[in-house]
């Protein structure tokens, strides 16, 4: 059988996470110098005073050092989703997924495998290419007249797996950095809060007026660190469930046309 795919640009996703992330270390830091610690967000245009009253960006600024590292893992989350969004997308294709899959069912059923290749090319998306590369290998069955029907099955069905094997790392690519972080964020936040708490109460144990900067510094750093820790967490829980569940539509669509194409082949040859 003959195809006639059409080729065109398609985003597949940013290999080199290891970039991303340190781009966005290298922004968070900036933000953490330049706008966090802007002299003019604090009492004398010193940071190292109190932040004037009502200045969020300096009271974030006296989080201390580890918010710069939260930043870091907040922009790579978001970063990495935007990345999953237009990768995802490009994995579905074009139009309706759930009509492509019944389209295709209808084109099998009836025997018409070039109706099939042209609803692939007009889709396209991993779907698309996994049916294309099957009825691809379903033609070659056709006409070879050297194997068994239950050979040809099985060399049906191994030409789907090994073409859905070939999208799959595509689609849940920088997705276990997603899901790392969302530990990770939370973690960096408790050690921020921990580190605020001991700052804390070591000028508890000084005493004395004199003190009194270091006591709110050291709280400061706690109750920050620990929401931007929390807010990094939840964000990246939120996009590692939401395209975890994009992937599962797209394999469970792959599943249901694959055993139609299978099926298709077992019902029509003897």
């Amino acid at each position: 059988m003959e195809t006639n795919q059409k080729k065109s640009f398609s985003f597949t996703g940013i290999r080199s996470a290891g970039l991303v992330i340190f781009f966005c270390l290298i922004i968070a830091v900036c933000i953490f110098q330049f706008l966090l610690g802007n002299p003019a967000n604090f009492m004398n245009n010193d940071p190292n005073n109190h932040p004037l009253p009502g200045n969020f960006l300096g009271t974030i600024y006296k989080g201390g050092f580890i918010v710069p590292i939260i930043q870091t893992l907040l922009l790579t989350v978001l970063a990495l989703s935007i990345e999953r969004y237009f990768a995802l997308r490009t994995a579905f294709g074009k139009g309706s997924l759930v009509k492509f899959v019944k389209n295709i069912k209808e084109a099998l059923t009836s025997g018409d495998l070039k109706k099939a290749q042209t609803i692939c090319d007009k889709q396209q998306g991993s779907v698309a290419n996994v049916v294309t590369s099957t009825l691809k290998k379903y033609g070659e069955m056709e006409s070879d007249a050297t194997l068994s029907k239950e050979q040809k099955l099985l060399a049906i069905q191994k030409e789907l797996e090994e073409a859905t094997a070939l999208e799959l790392p595509m689609m849940e690519q920088n997705l276990p950095i997603i899901g790392t972080i969302t530990t990770l964020g939370t973690l960096m936040g408790l050690l921020g809060t921990v580190i605020g708490m001991i700052r804390s109460f070591a000028a508890l144990a000084a005493g004395g007026s004199a003190d009194s900067m270091a006591l709110s510094q050291g709280i400061s750093e706690a109750l920050i660190n620990t929401a931007f820790g929390i807010l990094t967490g939840a964000l990246a829980v939120i996009s590692y469930n939401y395209y975890t569940n994009k992937i599962d539509k797209l394999t469970y669509s792959l599943d249901e046309v694959g055993f139609s194409i299978v099926q298709t082949f077992a019902a029509t040859h003897k």
